[in-house]
């Protein structure tokens, strides 16, 4: 674990985990909101690596060990900025140099991956998006527009007010009781509610990123759980179906909820993990590496 400092004067924290070999490439994690990289994303990290990948993650600013009022998200391209920052910084260095470059994205680290692309198009090799959050469904968006109009005038004045309301995610997330456990006990995780800044935050950049999604053109493939009801498995399928990509994919994996690579039984997360691997060999071997 290595600490970095963005451009604000925030410490934050880094994480990799590299093979025992040369890497075939680079894939560099994002995760969702409130998570962490270091505990959270191990298991993520730890697969990849024996695969021959070098990983690398970044907690957000306010998350896990990374400096910051905890999960406040003042802006989301700051996010994103510090992400992109960290993480050509290490394709910059000489053993990286030469050698594909992924993005993985994990709910709301997907949003984080599709920004990033969006910054510039050209540089990433392809991405994974795990049960991606990009779009609020259109069940909770109908209920929240008068509330959400009104807030917006306060969010300047007490952007930490903890006043959305949100059910449980970890109890819907994560299905395995196990692992459900150990995941509340991490106390990297923020498990409060949402603050007034951060959800107005998320809100605007899920509809935003709406208007944009012709613009995806790098090889992606999408993989939810069809019993997701953290994010909107419709969504994931517009994302498919309007991405420009020429190279794409979806898979959906039935019975599984949010958490396809943590929160599930060891055998659906293994599935899942021979789906990610697959694909990253596929697309490392179409560089001629």
């Amino acid at each position: 674990m290595v600490y970095t400092r963005n451009l604000r004067g925030l410490v934050l924290f880094t994480c990799r985990w590299l093979p025992v070999s040369t890497p075939k490439a680079v894939v560099f994690l994002c995760h969702g909101y409130a998570m962490e990289c270091g505990i959270f994303m191990r298991g993520c990290g730890d697969r990849l690596a024996s695969a021959g990948y070098a990983v690398f993650g970044i907690d957000y600013e306010g998350h896990g060990r990374s400096g910051g009022v905890r999960c406040l998200i003042n802006k989301f391209d700051t996010i994103v900025n510090d992400c992109e920052d960290f993480f050509k910084s290490i394709c910059d260095l000489q053993e990286y140099k030469g050698i594909p470059k992924f993005l993985y994205g994990d709910s709301m680290g997907a949003l984080v991956c599709l920004l990033l692309h969006k910054k510039d198009p050209s540089f990433w090799d392809g991405a994974i998006f795990v049960a991606p959050m990009c779009k609020v469904s259109d069940k909770l968006r109908r209920k929240i527009p008068m509330a959400m109009n009104l807030l917006a005038k306060f969010e300047d004045v007490i952007p930490k007010w903890k006043i959305i309301p949100t059910k449980d995610i970890i109890d819907r997330a994560f299905k395995d009781h196990a692992k459900r456990e150990k995941i509340r006990s991490n106390k990297l995780i923020y498990q409060d509610k949402p603050r007034l800044k951060t959800a107005l935050e998320m809100l605007r950049t899920t509809a935003s990123i709406q208007d944009c999604l012709h613009e995806v053109t790098l090889p992606f493939i999408v993989l939810q759980g069809d019993k997701d009801t953290v994010t909107d498995l419709e969504a994931s399928k517009i994302l498919y179906e309007q991405a420009n990509s020429t190279d794409k994919s979806i898979k959906v994996y039935p019975g599984m909820c949010h958490g396809i690579t943590t929160g599930e039984s060891d055998q659906n997360i293994a599935l899942v993990f021979i789906d990610i691997i697959a694909w990253l060999d596929t697309h490392v071997d179409s560089h001629g590496i």
